[in-house]
């Protein structure tokens, strides 16, 4: 019974240990959304009047470079970028944007190359069958999304003098309301009349007719520059925001299974602690009954 008594001590001691060590990652992961959620608020605004200088810009004129036009012609391969998680405890994070991926490539026509951000999803991608190019490493904060999306137009413009591939798309996890999550994607490359179609959308907000000043050119250059960094960046701070969502969501289910563990864990400990001491009780009352007796015979 002693030894039944310790082993159920020692399993309450080790779900007490988990328990806490849950805790604190639910609070690192309600942090980390924190501050990942204010990155996505804050390039809101940003990435808006990059989107209207854009149209701006289309309103004065659009002529598409001959660089752009053979870029067009050429066979088309379609590169993608995934971004999802280096670690784990994030439930369906990498599952879910993994199936949306390959059911998305499937309904695109020619040769794929994929770059993924995070092992996890590198590895379900490499298992879905999908050629993978490259890995990078997840950041770890706000301020390490910049150097990543930094290594991501690097590659990506390494590739296009290479004359692959002529689309990129990127696909990522957006946030929702509390833990809830969605698989999106968004082509990125090339910057065509259907790239120019899709921005045009965002209507001048007066009457008043914009002017680029020094040139359409140089502007256009600077615009194009920002919108392809700032929609990477907001794909990598939205994907970071729902991983941690995510992860909050799988720790609070594991501090429930832990308290209904430790509430029935203690519950049988009480009820052989209470046992054992029933029958110590009845062997010291056994005793003295016995004892009782034989001194009542001796007399």
């Amino acid at each position: 019974m002693s030894d039944t008594l310790e082993s159920l001590r020692r399993k309450i001691n080790g779900a007490g240990d988990l328990e806490s060590v849950v805790r604190t990652m639910k609070v690192l992961a309600a942090s980390n959304i924190l501050q990942y959620e204010k990155a996505v608020t804050a390039l809101g605004d940003y990435y808006h009047t990059v989107e209207l200088g854009l149209t701006a810009c289309f309103m004065q004129a659009w002529e598409p470079t001959l660089a752009e036009k053979e870029r067009q012609t050429q066979s088309s391969t379609t590169g993608l970028v995934v971004f999802g998680s280096d670690q784990g405890l994030v439930g369906q994070f990498n599952d879910v944007l993994t199936d949306f991926a390959v059911n998305t490539l499937a309904e695109l026509p020619g040769k794929k190359k994929v770059w993924a951000v995070g092992e996890r999803v590198y590895a379900r991608l490499e298992d879905a069958g999908l050629p993978m190019e490259g890995l990078f490493p997840v950041p770890n904060s706000v301020n390490a999304i910049t150097p990543l999306v930094g290594q991501i137009l690097t590659e990506t413009e390494n590739r296009n003098e290479k004359g692959e591939p002529s689309q990129l798309y990127i696909f990522h996890n957006r946030p929702k309301s509390g833990a809830i999550y969605e698989p999106v994607s968004q082509r990125l490359l090339p910057l065509d009349e259907q790239w120019r179609s899709e921005i045009t959308t965002h209507h001048w907000p007066t009457s008043n007719i914009p002017e680029a000043i020094n040139g359409i050119e140089p502007a256009l250059q600077g615009l194009i520059g920002s919108y392809l960094f700032v929609s990477l960046f907001r794909a990598c701070a939205e994907s970071l925001a729902s991983e941690n969502a995510s992860r909050l969501a799988a720790m609070q289910r594991a501090e429930k299974n832990i308290d209904e563990l430790l509430e029935d864990l203690n519950r049988v400990f009480h009820r052989l602690r209470q046992s054992s001491i029933d029958e110590e009780l009845f062997d010291v009352i056994s005793g003295s009954e016995a004892l009782f007796t034989k001194n009542k015979k001796g007399l």
